[in-house]
């Protein structure tokens, strides 16, 4: 066998016992009645699955089934729609652990691998490249998630919530959405963002996040402009659009700015961005400086909950 098919059959051997699928249930004319399906994967030894949140929208019963076939009822730990995210939990035994990567470690045309139940089809592998980096995408609920990653692995109705793994079997992304009548565009959250989510979810059950009301894309800065200004990134997030009446429309922000630091910190990526706008303290004048044509500008904004 060649090489190359040997790596991807390794990465799956490494992470598919983790990969679950999810059938949902709901009240429908007076009876439980199945819903619809999707996928998730199992990333903690006591039972913590990643999902979508609208893979488990308004489910009144949550049934995951392992790759060895046995079927368990899930609970709902918490979801956050505007992410697209969910925490599910089990209590059963004979799956094995997904490895969390880092989304930060990823380069455009880097190989991935996509895990999922596409259709039902349990454990469907497809593969493809990463596409884009620190894309904006608007999810189902029509919030704007930040850090999502673009790649042109196949995927169908049943793979939402499935993981995104590199050739070593590490997780870096929660497959979330593809845009209808499009081929070879494909989104998933980046796991670091993920981790946040979680994080916040089993902790408190629900996320706080500020919004600036940006769509944003990662770019590579001109290294003579921050040679120039002595900054210390490497990349800036490229504004493509302001939403109207949102502190970015409000501020002087304008598209096609590259933010190089938010909130006195430098931002190279959209996790980092992600971060700051974590924190509750950050609902105030807050500094933001951008290059545009070339020049630094520093201003403020007030970011909103």
């Amino acid at each position: 066998m060649d090489p190359f098919s040997t790596m991807i059959i390794e990465a799956v051997e490494k992470t598919k016992n983790a990969v679950v699928k999810i059938d949902v249930y709901k009240t429908i004319r007076g009876k439980l009645r199945p819903a619809g399906s999707g996928s998730g994967f199992i990333f903690s030894s006591d039972g913590l699955i990643f999902t979508n949140s609208h893979v488990v929208e308004g489910a009144e019963k949550i049934m995951i089934t392992l790759l060895n076939e046995n079927e368990v009822e899930a609970i709902l730990i918490g979801k956050d729609p505007a992410t697209d995210l969910a925490i599910l939990k089990i209590f059963s035994h004979g799956y094995s652990v997904a490895k969390l990567g880092a989304a930060t470690q990823l380069q455009i045309g880097q190989f991935v691998i996509a895990i999922g139940n596409p259709y039902g089809y349990q454990h469907t592998v497809t593969t493809g490249v990463v596409s884009a980096l620190g894309r904006t995408l608007r999810t189902q609920s029509g919030r704007l998630v930040d850090n999502v990653i673009q790649t042109d692995a196949a995927l169908n109705p049943g793979n939402s919530g499935g993981p995104i793994i590199t050739l070593e079997g590490e997780v870096v992304g929660v497959n979330t959405a593809i845009i209808n009548g499009a081929q070879g565009l494909s989104f998933s959250v980046a796991i670091d963002t993920a981790k946040e989510i979680a994080d916040q979810l089993i902790k408190n059950g629900k996320v706080f996040r500020a919004s600036l009301g940006i769509s944003i894309q990662e770019v590579n800065v001109n290294p003579k402009v921050l040679r120039h200004y002595h900054l210390p990134n490497q990349k800036g997030l490229f504004v493509t659009a302001i939403e109207p009446d949102t502190p970015a429309s409000r501020s002087q922000l304008e598209e096609g700015d590259i933010i190089i630091s938010f909130n006195n910190k430098p931002v190279n990526s959209s996790h980092e961005l992600f971060k700051e706008l974590s924190k509750k303290e950050i609902l105030t004048v807050t500094d933001m400086s951008v290059i545009r044509h070339a020049q630094l500008l520093n201003f403020t904004i007030v970011p909103k909950e």
